[in-house]
C-alpha cells in the first residue's frame, strides 16, 4: 500500500513581490514528495472544486456571495492577508476539497494526507491568517452530514492557535478542538479550544515532545473519535521566520510519529493537513512536509 496525498499546487493565486505567503511551497511539496519517492505519482491526487454547498455548512451566505464575487473589502482582504482575485476563490476551493477527499479516503484506508489546508484562521464569517475557509471545519460537517462520522478529534499542532476552528466549533460536544501552540504567537487573541496547551517561545524538541505526549492519551479518551484530524503545521521548526519556537527536522517527525501512534493505538483513522509552514529558508518547510508524509507511510 502506499500514501494517498491531494495537492492542489496547479491552483495559485497571483501576490505581489514581497509577500509573505510562500505560495510556492505546494508546487515545490508536490515534486519533492514524488521525486523523493515518497509517494507515487499515481497516488497524488488533484482535489476537486468543493461543493458550495458543502462551504455553506461552515460559512454565512454573505461572506461566501463576497468572496465568490470579488466583493470583500480593503479592510478584510487585509485582515484575510490576501488581495481578492479568482485565483484565490478557486484556489480556497480546491484546497478545501483536498481536505474533504483526504478525510474520506482516510476513513477507508486508516490515513490520508492534504499537501495543502490547515486553514484553522478562518471564521465562519470572515477570513484571517492567510485562512479563506475553514477546511477542517467544512470536512467535519460534511462527513456528519453524509453519516460517516459523529465524533472527531482535532489535532491542530501548527505554532498558531486554532483560533477559527475553535470558534467555529464552540459548544459542539462531539468535537474535541486540541491545539498546542505558541502563547506569544499570532493570534493575539486567543480563542478557547477544549483543551490549549501554550508554549513559551523557545522551546524545544524535548519539552515539546514531553508536554505532547502527556496530553494526547487524555484528548482522545475524552474526544473518543471516529477520525482524527491532524493539522501538521511546519512552522515549529526552528528554522521558521514567524513561529519562534526550535524544534528540529527530527522533533517534528517525531511529533508526528506520536500522533499518528496514539490515534492507531485506538483504531482511529488520520486525516492530515499541512497548515502552516514559513521557513527563511522555503527548501525547510518543504523537507518538515515531506517528512510528515514520510512519516504517514510507515502506518499504512
Amino acid at each position: 500500500m502506499s500514501l494517498h496525498v491531494w495537492s492542489s499546487a496547479h491552483y495559485t493565486i497571483p501576490l505581489p513581490d514581497g509577500h509573505r505567503f510562500p505560495i510556492m511551497k505546494y508546487a515545490l511539496l508536490r515534486e519533492a514528495i514524488v521525486a523523493e519517492g515518497i509517494v507515487p505519482a499515481a497516488r497524488v491526487h488533484d482535489p476537486k472544486r468543493l461543493a458550495l454547498i458543502d462551504a455553506a455548512r461552515v460559512h454565512g451566505a454573505d461572506y461566501l456571495a463576497r468572496v465568490l464575487d470579488g466583493r470583500l473589502s480593503e479592510a478584510e482582504q487585509r485582515r484575510m492577508g490576501f488581495p481578492w482575485s479568482p485565483g484565490l476563490v478557486e484556489r480556497s476551493l480546491r484546497a478545501s476539497g483536498g481536505t474533504l477527499e483526504a478525510a474520506r479516503h482516510a476513513l477507508d484506508a486508516g490515513i490520508a494526507m492534504n499537501l495543502a489546508g490547515g486553514t484553522h484562521h478562518a471564521f465562519a464569517g470572515h477570513g484571517e491568517g492567510f485562512c479563506v475557509l475553514n477546511d477542517v471545519a467544512i470536512a467535519v460537517r460534511t462527513l456528519r452530514a453524509e453519516g460517516r462520522i459523529r465524533r472527531v478529534a482535532i489535532i491542530d499542532l501548527d505554532v498558531h492557535q486554532g483560533n477559527g476552528t475553535h470558534d467555529i466549533l464552540a459548544g459542539d460536544e462531539a468535537s474535541f478542538t486540541f491545539s498546542m501552540h505558541g502563547g506569544r504567537n499570532y493570534p493575539f487573541r486567543k480563542v478557547p479550544g477544549t483543551l490549549d496547551i501554550e508554549l513559551e517561545d523557545g522551546t524545544e524538541d524535548t519539552e515539546y515532545l514531553e508536554r505532547l505526549a502527556a496530553a494526547l492519551p487524555g484528548v482522545l479518551a475524552a474526544a473518543r473519535p471516529d477520525l482524527v484530524m491532524y493539522l501538521a503545521g511546519a512552522d515549529p521548526h526552528e528554522g521558521d521566520a514567524l513561529g519562534r519556537l526550535r524544534l528540529t527536522f527530527d522533533g517534528l517527525m517525531r511529533r508526528d510519529a506520536l500522533v499518528l501512534e496514539s490515534a492507531r493505538a485506538i483504531g482511529v483513522p488520520v486525516a492530515i493537513a499541512i497548515a502552516g509552514g514559513y521557513g527563511r529558508h522555503i527548501d525547510d518547510t518543504v523537507r518538515v512536509h515531506c517528512n510528515t508524509a514520510r512519516v504517514a507511510c510507515t502506518f499504512l
